[in-house]
């Protein structure tokens, strides 16, 4: 990770073992991912045993140890979307990106993910990017929403 990213983040909260999971949060917001460096630094910071940090990091989903792309891509898989074609969707998602769920892609444009049900029934299926809700998708529509994340 930058350091002119992550220096700012460790001096704003050197010392406070307790804003642990906040630093995290803005690391992951900015990087995308842990690197086991930033999280040796982060403990070293805060005051706070490596394994601690390694233990938060690892026990929440919305942190990832493994790089991700600069657009996170998650197609909702729960029974109403697909029944109405989520299955097709993901297709189509992976054949744009060029990989499957749960991978990203060589270039670290994209990470693809399958989600469990986003409480979105009556409007999939649907596909999410960096946030952004786009439904009521068909496999036809994917390459155009993609394109508007470089």
């Amino acid at each position: 990770m930058d350091r002119a990213l992550l220096d700012p983040i460790l001096d704003k909260h050197r010392g406070k073992p307790g804003h642990l999971i906040h630093v995290l949060m803005q690391i992951q917001h900015e990087n995308h991912w842990l690197p086991r460096e930033v999280l040796l630094q982060v403990a070293e910071a805060l005051g706070t045993p490596f394994s601690r940090v390694l233990r938060i990091a690892t026990l929440y989903k919305t942190f990832s140890l493994t790089p991700k792309g600069r657009h996170e891509v998650q197609v909702c898989n729960g029974i109403s979307c697909h029944l109405r074609g989520a299955k097709q969707l993901m297709a189509a998602v992976e054949r744009a990106t060029g990989v499957k769920a749960g991978e990203t892609d060589a270039n670290w444009r994209f990470s693809v993910q399958a989600g469990a049900c986003l409480g979105t029934c009556s409007v999939g299926p649907e596909l999410i990017v960096d946030g952004r809700h786009h439904v009521r998708m068909t496999p036809a529509e994917v390459e155009d929403i993609l394109r508007q994340y470089p």
